[in-house]
């Protein structure tokens, strides 16, 4: 059984820093998924992609992620991160995690909350 548990939201004021952290189970870190990464979903909008980490270990990020946000993770562990700095309003939203272990099958963490106060 997949298990995402995402941590790490609040609220934060424009141009401060959250660290979005992300606890699995039932999954291999060290190489048993094709993707993982974060998403988020603001209200009246739909979900979108912030940064990824593929298989290879490639990393990708969304236009509005680039240069702010970083994607890692630590496989000991078994958790994903998100370090978010200069933090805006339009950063706002429910962020989660997601590990595709193929390309058929994704799963997803229930989400933690980011706002961000201007």
């Amino acid at each position: 059984q997949v298990q995402l548990v995402e941590s790490g939201g609040g609220l934060v004021q424009a141009g401060g820093s959250l660290r979005l952290s992300c606890t699995a189970s039932g999954i291999n870190f060290g190489g048993g998924f094709v993707d993982m990464g974060w998403y988020r979903q603001a209200p009246g909008k739909q979900r979108e992609s912030v940064a990824r980490i593929f298989s290879g270990g490639q990393t990708s990020y969304s236009d509005s992620a680039k240069g702010r946000f970083t994607i890692s993770r630590d496989n000991a562990r078994n958790t994903l991160f998100l370090q978010m700095n200069s933090l805006k309003p339009d950063d706002a939203a429910v962020y989660y995690c997601s590990v595709a272990t193929t390309i058929l099958r994704r799963y997803w963490g229930q989400g933690t909350q980011v706002t961000v106060s201007s």
